[in-house]
């Protein structure tokens, strides 16, 4: 069934601090109830500088929706504190959260329907996909990429965002009582306790080197001149408050760095930067590429990036054969685990913490299981992904190599109808 109108109607933003002081009234009269609170954050991804939310969307029983506009209302730290005690009902929490914060909103509970989807297995835990298969519901998705930064925002978009929030705490209690049903609550709250207590992200080390097409380089003064240009871009993006693509594409700072041109005219003639704005900009742009080319050799950027932890997995089974038998094992026994409990296996324990466990395993202990439990618990596992893993992984760990099978080496999947699963390929 369409999803087409919410049920109270469109409401109109809060744009003023007199309609956000009723708003944060009504909020308060109704705190201490046990009425989970529904909400979603939209964004200008691909338009904007950073990761700011330009609008907010709340959704209470006893309330209604609400959508409050932060480009008019940039300080929300009155209505965060109104509603911090509820439990928030988020769909991909995580992705959220951050901008919320930098208004002012923090909560102390959550319910992430998606991260539950995924616990409870899933196939498809995008909110359309999941609000249709839950709830028999469909929404329609066709404005999650729009420009959430234009005013005044039109009406339209207004009800798809207030849909967002219509339907989700009933996803949220449906959710809730399969997690009960299964067993699995008591892992989604560890799950969704870790989300809330999740510090900020630190920040990215050589951000430059997500540039897309970065394979196609193999010389460290080519990364000088994308470092370069990527630092120029990020620069122009933050004063414009534009997104840094749309100032300059990553495909012509890759182009730049491969043709390394000698000149303001040669720069704009390359494949990337034929577009009329961009051929205008020669100025703008070829100092820092002059810059790059004229750099020592001691300040050009290595080739591969520092790596906090064990190297690329796919490099192990020469360097270190006696790890990657480790890795194959216990990836063969986490998929089993994953398996066996309708789990995604990046849920049922990292990548990167079984990787660092593989590469770098407990000594003989009499007690080796708690020693890798000990282990995990220090990579971030939570309690539940600790009680589940440490001892298959244990035992995997202690496993010869003779005792890996070839499908766990190769990371192969099995085929219908095979015994022993392998390990997942190589998530790096």
């Amino acid at each position: 069934m369409p999803l087409v109108e919410p049920r109270d109607g469109v409401p109109s933003p809060v744009t003023d601090p007199a309609e956000l002081a009723e708003a944060v009234r009504r909020l308060r009269a109704g705190a201490g109830r046990g009425l989970p609170l529904a909400v979603d954050a939209e964004r200008a991804s691909g338009y904007r500088y950073g990761q700011r939310a330009y609008l907010v969307q709340l959704r209470r029983a006893d309330v209604g929706t609400l959508l409050v506009d932060p480009a008019a209302l940039p300080d929300l730290r009155e209505l965060g504190a109104a509603v911090a005690a509820d439990e928030w009902v988020l769909h991909a929490a995580s992705q959220d959260l951050p901008c919320l914060a930098e208004l002012g909103m923090r909560p102390t509970r959550v319910f992430d329907t998606e991260l539950a989807g995924r616990l409870l297995g899933y196939a498809r835990v995008g909110l359309g996909s999941i609000v249709e298969e839950v709830l028999g519901l469909t929404l329609e998705k066709g404005h999650s990429a729009a420009d959430w930064s234009t005013r005044p925002l039109p009406e339209p978009w207004l009800r798809y965002a207030a849909l967002d929030v219509e339907v989700l705490v009933e996803l949220r209690d449906r959710l809730a009582e399969e997690l009960d049903r299964t067993g699995k609550r008591a892992w989604a709250e560890e799950e969704f306790a870790a989300i809330v207590d999740a510090p900020p992200p630190a920040p990215r080390v050589d951000p430059w080197r997500r540039t897309s097409g970065m394979h196609r380089l193999r010389r460290r003064r080519q990364l000088a001149v994308v470092r370069a240009l990527w630092e120029r871009r990020d620069e122009l993006a933050r004063r414009r408050d534009i997104s840094p693509g749309r100032v300059l594409p990553d495909r012509a700072i890759v182009e730049a760095a491969l043709a390394a041109p000698a000149s303001e005219a040669e720069l704009v003639t390359l494949p990337g930067w034929t577009g009329r704005s961009l051929r205008r900009q020669g100025a703008t742009w070829f100092p820092s590429v002059a810059a790059a080319m004229t750099l020592p050799d001691h300040e050009l950027p290595e080739l591969k990036a520092r790596v906090d932890g064990p190297p690329p997995a796919r490099g192990w089974a020469e360097r270190d054969p006696a790890a990657a038998a480790r890795l194959s094992a216990a990836r063969a026994a986490v998929y089993a685990l994953a398996e066996a409990h309708r789990l995604p296996v990046e849920n049922v324990l990292s990548p990167d913490a079984l990787r660092r466990l593989s590469w770098e395993p407990p000594a003989e202990a009499e007690d080796y299981e708690a020693a890798v439990a000990q282990r995990l618990r220090a990579h971030g596992a939570r309690p539940w992904q600790v009680a589940l893993t440490a001892g298959p992984v244990s035992v995997a760990l202690r496993s010869t190599p003779d005792e890996v099978t070839p499908l766990a080496l190769t990371g192969e999947q099995p085929g219908p109808g095979e015994a022993a699963p392998g390990a997942p390929p190589d998530q790096d």
